[in-house]
């Protein structure tokens, strides 16, 4: 990794550098500076020392990085149902390959991957990996791990992706550490430069006020998460492409009576057709009932802003925004929510949005198709007693 260090014949020992360091990982010792293990690499103390006795020195090139060819996906699977992020992925993939022209492969845990396969070949996989084991129908994240760093290792690909969910933001980065390599998440942007086959990854950063685009220049393979509804999912195609299996990683016995417990998983807000999303305009926590009736009744569900995940109003599962869930649904219908820039880059997929708020010159409307300038509260019971109370079939609105 890269650090700090002293030129111990240029220090003087003034103690700027300690003086300027926020981690007070600087001190003087004999009358020189001494880095402590507390260095984050900052960089602060390079413009403190006017004598250049503090230099950055660069982490080791990992050996072999052109043996690393090609594209892997993780396809999360829950009781044989993929998840669409993992088809998106796979389309994003297909356009990287254009550029890398190499193999596209994709790994699949559980004793459903076999039927699963083929969907994912008619995506864009050349390969696929599989390990039936019953014990990764739900696997845990040390599981999951084992499996894909099993595939890393047999393939050797210079990209791997994640899916943003609950489970590949665990995954990931146990991954990128057991194999000593970058992992960029919450990516809204994969560009390949061809000249260096680097692959280039943005992502928001400072709250979504700027993109940063960070490369991985010295270790592979290059690893990113991408929170669904970002990328297109695709069309299948009618396509040739191998299986291979894998061997079941070795499971403690405490982990695998956990595993065989886990409860069936419920679809989150990321795939619904319908969100009714609250913001503080909603007034109370109580008259989020509001929103849920209509969310019921159009066959979708209720999505919150920030500042109610954090009131304790909401869950956090039930969060749309840059520290929440990425959202695509056909109809976005924000009541009561102000238009922070986090809170849209969360619902930019939304086809149709729908804003209610009090306010004319909420950011919300810049984005919205149908503006209504109202309480919300009110609003949602004229709704209410305009729809029928049974439910929209399958959110078909």
């Amino acid at each position: 990794m890269a650090g700090m260090t002293v030129d111990k014949d240029k220090c003087v020992g003034c103690g700027l550098c300690a003086s300027t360091c926020p981690q007070n990982a600087i001190s003087l010792a004999g009358g020189k500076a001494a880095i402590s293990e507390e260095c984050v690499a900052c960089g602060l103390c390079l413009d403190a020392c006017r004598l250049g006795a503090i230099r950055r020195e660069s982490g080791q090139r990992q050996q072999g990085l052109e043996q690393y060819r090609g594209i892997l996906v993780f396809a999360e699977q829950h009781q044989g149902h993929l998840e669409d992020v993992t088809l998106e992925l796979l389309c994003k993939a297909k356009e990287l390959q254009r550029d890398l022209d190499c193999k596209i492969c994709a790994v699949v845990p559980g004793r459903q991957g076999s039927h699963l396969a083929q969907t994912l070949i008619g995506h864009g996989a050349d390969t696929v990996y599989v390990c039936p084991a019953e014990e990764l129908d739900e696997p845990l994240e040390q599981q999951a791990a084992d499996l894909v760093e099993q595939a890393i290792r047999r393939f050797q690909p210079e990209i791997v992706l994640f899916g943003a969910t609950e489970l590949g933001r665990s995954l990931a980065p146990r991954v990128a550490a057991r194999l000593h390599t970058g992992l960029t998440a919450d990516c809204t942007v994969l560009e390949i430069d061809r000249e260096k086959r680097l692959l280039q990854q943005t992502r928001p950063a400072f709250g979504g006020n700027l993109m940063a685009t960070i490369v991985c220049p010295d270790h592979r393979p290059q690893m990113a998460t991408v929170r669904p509804g970002v990328f297109a999912k695709g069309e299948p195609e009618a396509r040739q492409g191998e299986v291979e299996a894998l061997p079941a990683p070795a499971c403690q016995p405490a982990i695998q009576l956990v595993a065989n417990q886990i409860a069936q998983r419920s679809a989150g807000i990321a795939d619904a057709p319908v969100i009714v999303a609250v913001g503080k305009g909603i007034g109370s926590q109580k008259n989020i009932q509001y929103a849920q009736q209509l969310a019921d009744r159009l066959g979708g569900q209720v999505g919150a802003s920030r500042p109610l995940v954090d009131a304790g109003w909401a869950q956090y599962s039930m969060q749309v925004g840059q520290t929440g869930h990425t959202v695509a649904p056909k109809l976005y219908i924000a009541c009561g929510i102000s238009g922070a820039i986090q809170h849209l880059a969360g619902m930019a997929g939304a086809q149709t949005v729908v804003a209610i708020n009090t306010d004319p010159d909420a950011p919300i409307f810049r984005v919205a198709h149908y503006a209504v300038v109202g309480d919300c509260v009110e609003v949602l019971k004229q709704l209410l007693a305009q729809l029928p109370e049974a439910p929209v079939p399958g959110g078909n609105i």
